[in-house]
């Protein structure tokens, strides 16, 4: 770390990669405004840069800085907001001023989503129109920083992607300009509709309407850390001085494996004892004709000591019914196991390569590390191979010849 990382440029900073940059926002102690802030310069957004593009909107009366904090063992950073008298807003006068700024268009469009999600909360709560709904006084203006400034951040550190954590709520109440709140505040619980959350058993606000605004409109999932190369880490220090667990939110930053795809994909299966082994080649064609992706015979040893196999099929989700339904009307089981599996695979397409004996299709996959592989499609060498009289082993040398000349 820089003796002043608030230095133009400074912290972390590196050329950009062409692969896909990822932000994992690690709220193990929740999420608000100005932590999101903390972390995103303790990640190399330049002070100066976001005061400067935090100039582009048209209010005043707020000072802005950024120190060194700890929280327990970790130190990160902790943005500081000194706002003097503020009039109160309403939501359209706030997206006006974003809309109206000189903003570059990225920055406006997820300023504008965030705060079009934390309106519609807070009209659903208060009961009234979203456009009249006021921020008030110093909150009004210390969310268009935070959001604002998120947005700037974001955009700055060219992330493509946002992803988050499972998040904690806290409990107990907080006081507002409404009165006694519970915790989590009214607007964070429908914020969060749809998101995973847990209860860690701390009694003070976690995560707060601003924190849950920013990840209702900007994350595209909530969960464990996705498939990444970590290339940099930065702590937003909130301003509760707990230290167990310390009060920071983690951002992580990375890029998604090059050339790697990943699905999430449902895995049904189920043993059977009692069934003629003559069946399961038709069986295997009816699935495949269903539109499965893979269909497995496994060997199983079952109670009583009687052989088994156990019939495993890899498909999409939509497809659960209609392949459950086939199982149940093809085979003689009485009850299938499904769970969701992630499968991570290689970019592929389908080519054609002439050979000797005529064009024959290959499926090409391309390798993380550069490497450009060929597979001969084998219904394709079956047919030539029997059409011709030609031994199938051959065909398949001579089409993994011609690929290897058409790289």
């Amino acid at each position: 770390m820089n003796a002043n990382p608030y230095e133009t440029g400074r912290i972390g900073c590196r050329e950009k990669s062409s692969d896909m940059k990822i932000a994992y926002f690690d709220c193990f102690s929740g999420i608000s405004g100005d932590m999101v802030l903390g972390a995103l310069l303790d990640l190399g957004l330049p002070l100066d840069v976001l005061s400067g593009e935090l100039k582009k909107i048209a209010v005043s009366g707020y000072a802005l800085s950024a120190e060194r904090e700890r929280r327990g063992a970790v130190a990160g950073t902790r943005v500081r907001i000194d706002i003097e008298g503020q009039p109160a807003r309403p939501y359209r006068d706030i997206a006006r001023l974003i809309g109206e700024s000189a903003l570059e268009s990225p920055v406006k469009g997820k300023s504008l989503a965030v705060f079009e999600k934390l309106a519609l909360a807070e009209a659903k709560v208060h009961q009234v129109p979203p456009g009249d709904v006021h921020f008030h006084e110093v909150g009004a203006l210390d969310s268009i920083l935070d959001i604002v400034g998120a947005a700037i951040g974001l955009h700055h550190l060219g992330i493509e992607r946002l992803c988050a954590s499972r998040i904690p709520l806290g409990g107990g109440f907080v006081e507002t300009r409404h009165g006694l709140l519970p915790v989590p505040a009214p607007a964070t619980v429908l914020l969060l509709e749809g998101v995973p959350v847990y209860d860690n058993g701390i009694q003070r606000e976690l995560t707060t309407p601003t924190g849950a605004a920013i990840l209702a409109a900007l994350a595209e999932s909530f969960g464990p850390v996705p498939d990444m190369v970590v290339r940099s880490t930065g702590y937003g220090v909130g301003a509760h001085p707990c230290a167990d667990p310390p009060n920071l939110l983690r951002i992580l930053i990375g890029e998604a494996f090059p050339d790697l795809l990943r699905r999430r994909l449902l895995l049904i299966e189920t043993s059977i004892d009692d069934m003629n082994p003559e069946f399961y080649g038709h069986v295997m064609e009816r699935l495949f004709d269903a539109g499965a992706l893979d269909v497995n015979l496994v060997p199983a040893q079952m109670k009583k000591n009687r052989p088994a196999v156990i019939l495993r099929v890899l498909l999409e989700p939509a497809l659960q019914a209609a392949v459950t339904e086939l199982i149940f009307r093809e085979t003689t089981s009485l009850g299938v196991r499904i769970q969701e599996v992630d499968r991570v695979e290689l970019p592929r397409e389908i080519g054609e390569v002439e050979t000797p004996h005529g064009p024959c299709r290959v499926k090409w996959v391309r390798t993380p590390w550069g490497e450009r592989r060929a597979t001969p499609e084998y219904e394709d060498c079956k047919r030539i191979a029997l059409e011709q009289g030609v031994p199938i082993r051959r065909i398949y040398e001579e089409v993994l010849a011609a690929a290897g000349r058409g790289r």
